[in-house]
């Protein structure tokens, strides 16, 4: 179980630190050339679209477990030290999940809403509104 727990500490890793290339291309003090780098890997991390399509075997999965990462460590290696643990520090509040109460009951107001309206389509509407 112990590998399990750094895997997991690891892609957590991998989350914070592609928010941080997110903000470290919006951020003024960040070196141009290290915004260009940061927004490249980060849309490429973000993106739907790989450079090897995920459903070939073993090639599919290559691009996210070795190119995002090396992108993300060279492009952190870009941004000065004192910058990277604002952007850090940042990233954590960005990637902490917030809490709504009243997002949650949007949402499942609209849930059942449309389960509702399914249920009325299914069951036949009446004539007049058809």
């Amino acid at each position: 179980m112990k590998w399990l727990e750094r895997a997991r500490r690891w892609a957590r890793g991998i989350k914070r630190d592609v928010v941080v290339l997110w903000l470290a291309a919006r951020d003024r003090r960040v070196p141009w050339y290290a915004k260009l780098a940061a927004g490249a890997v980060a849309a490429y991390a973000l993106s739907p679209i790989d450079l090897i399509p995920d459903f070939i075997p073993i090639l599919g999965y290559l691009d996210d477990l070795v190119l995002v990462p090396v992108g993300i460590i060279v492009v952190l290696k870009l941004i000065p030290a004192d910058v990277l643990a604002d952007l850090r520090a940042a990233a954590m509040k960005h990637t902490e999940r917030p809490v709504s109460r009243a997002g949650l009951v949007a949402v499942i107001s609209i849930w059942v809403l449309l389960a509702a309206l399914l249920l009325w389509v299914a069951l036949g509407a009446p004539a007049a509104v058809r």
